[in-house]
């Protein structure tokens, strides 16, 4: 695995000038940084990514299918059955039958869910804040379009006039 060092992306004299110049390598490797900020933030207190990205999907587009929730989320169907057992598991989601399809659920958050979130968006919050310190309010939000930018441009989706 990873350490620290080894996310630095300039290491000064000793790197080699080429790779000081390439975009992936210096996105990739803040990614890295970034994922193991969360992860560590949502650790602690026993919740994972795919927990905050089930929780958000119900809250802001409300009841789904599996199927439905694999597509808001990008969550892989069959990873998403685990995730739903243990947000059930805690009370902060429901299932239910679907009333017009017998053969599947939908999916519901909870008031527990919904608490859960709010917690989840304060400790993101928080971990947001403390990687961006160094960046005032303009400059987030300019990373936040040019890196929006690139990535559209990269998935071929054209960009917002």
């Amino acid at each position: 695995m990873d350490t620290q060092d080894d996310l630095q992306f300039d290491r000064g004299e000793q790197m080699p000038e080429r790779m000081r110049h390439q975009f992936s390598r210096l996105v990739g490797m803040t990614a890295a940084q970034a994922g193991r900020i969360a992860g560590r933030a949502l650790g602690s207190v026993g919740a994972h990514r795919r927990h905050f990205m089930v929780l958000s999907a119900l809250a802001e587009a409300g009841p789904a299918s599996q199927a439905q929730l694999a597509d808001r989320t990008g969550v892989f169907r069959s990873d998403l059955v685990a995730v739903l057992n243990e947000l059930a598991e805690d009370g902060r989601i429901m299932r239910a039958p679907d009333p017009g399809d017998k053969r599947r659920n939908v999916i519901t958050i909870t008031e527990a869910g919904t608490e859960r979130l709010g917690e989840l968006d304060a400790l993101l919050a928080q971990a947001n804040e403390d990687m961006l310190a160094p960046l005032s309010a303009a400059e987030r939000r300019q990373l936040f379009d040019l890196l929006g930018r690139v990535n559209a441009h990269m998935a071929g989706v054209p960009a917002e006039s």
